[in-house]
């Protein structure tokens, strides 16, 4: 199993057993909370994974990873609207600084180091799971 695919089923389990933990609790807000936390975790780990792609082999091209870039900006300003939760601060924290400093290599037509943005995304994905 490639660590992207690892990335993949464990976010893919902690959503499922957030999802699944929900009706349990219905109308806690900590839960709806926790559970908007790791969708949208979901969603920002597919985000690295596409920027990897639009950085990766000959075929990288910048206006792909700019695109993916925006999206990331997007994604983690959703996560900051729905917590509160000062662990998930500090991930958004690392994670925006990650982005920044790939966006200002892309920009600057140096091959940006991923490394940061992975690692700040998976500190995401575990802080997000309940």
């Amino acid at each position: 199993m490639t660590p992207r695919q690892a990335r993949h089923r464990f976010a893919a389990t902690t959503l499922a057993a957030v999802a699944f933990l929900t009706p349990l609790t219905t109308g806690c807000d900590a839960v709806d909370k926790a559970l908007d936390c790791g969708r949208l975790a979901v969603e920002i780990s597919n985000d690295v994974d596409n920027l990897q792609d639009a950085l990766s082999g000959a075929t990288a091209d910048a206006s792909d990873a700019d695109k993916v870039l925006d999206a990331l900006d997007k994604d983690i300003d959703k996560v900051g609207d729905h917590t509160d939760n000062a662990d998930v601060g500090k991930a958004l924290g690392d994670l925006r600084k990650a982005v920044d400093n790939v966006q200002t290599s892309v920009d600057s037509g140096e091959h940006p180091d991923l490394s940061p943005v992975k690692d700040a995304a998976a500190e995401l994905t575990d802080v997000c799971t309940p």
